[in-house]
């Protein structure tokens, strides 16, 4: 509540919207840590998920910090967007409900299955939280691949138009991206849904609260990839063509799509 009234002042103030997306890779690993401190680091399933967490937070700090995002003058460029389409009033209005409070309620309920885990205590060690842990790790790979993948492209793509050379692929569509255009979102997801199994485990729960984090996730990743697609549509006429071709998230859908009609 404290960092959400900050983050809607801050952004009233200095006009700068994108603190809410520096804070989203450091508020989970804060928010593990304080719930293992005060199990004083005794509970192994907690310990677990902290770790994992901070692993997740330092590779998107360090993916945040490359692309400039803690610049001054480091906004997301689709805050803009958001701000014509919406007008002054309207976007002042989510900013005081969705942009500050809204994400920070998402961020610490997405991160809220570690405190299911503190409640279980000592709950016997699971084959479901091996199984979390495998597909933690996974889509954790997954996104850093396709996040280092589109850092190279962006780097080449700026050499060759300091260069004045011909830019032969505007946008990202190898690697990762050729099987869905939106690779790290997809392990994003992944990673905060495969998250709530840890608190299925500890509970014996499969139905809970703290599953609304990942829930409500998913419609604010639907959101950013409505927004940036409409960018890159605006940008490249051949984006899409790309969008026609491959899935958004789910890799193969079009084409079993296709197969049946």
């Amino acid at each position: 509540l404290i960092l959400a009234a900050l983050m809607w002042l801050y952004s009233v103030i200095r006009r700068d919207y994108s603190w809410i997306d520096r804070l989203w890779q450091v508020c989970p690993p804060v928010y593990c840590l304080m719930v293992a401190a005060a199990a004083d680091f005794e509970l192994t399933r907690v310990n677990l998920m902290t770790g994992l967490v901070i692993l997740w937070g330092t590779r998107l700090l360090y993916n945040h910090y490359r692309k400039g995002g803690f610049r001054k003058g480091g906004e997301d460029y689709r805050w803009a967007h958001v701000q014509r389409q919406f007008g002054p009033v309207g976007f002042q209005l989510l900013n005081a409900t969705f942009i500050a409070p809204g994400q920070m309620l998402i961020i610490w309920l997405f991160t809220s299955p570690i405190h299911q885990a503190w409640l279980a205590g000592n709950a016997p060690f699971t084959g479901l939280d091996i199984a979390a842990t495998v597909l933690f790790l996974g889509f954790f790979a997954g996104e850093a691949i396709a996040d280092n993948q589109m850092w190279a492209f962006q780097q080449d793509k700026k050499r060759r138009i300091a260069a004045r050379e011909e830019v032969p692929q505007p946008f990202m569509n190898a690697g990762l991206f050729r099987y869905c255009r939106h690779p790290n979102y997809l392990c994003e997801m992944g990673m905060w849904c495969v998250f709530y199994l840890f608190s299925v485990a500890a509970s014996g729960e499969w139905v809970h609260w703290t599953g609304l984090g990942f829930v409500l996730l998913t419609p604010v990743f639907a959101g950013s990839i409505r927004l940036t697609e409409s960018i890159s549509a605006e940008r490249y006429p051949s984006y899409t063509a790309y969008q026609g071709a491959t899935p958004c998230l789910i890799p193969g859908l079009k084409r079993r799509r296709n197969a049946r009609q």
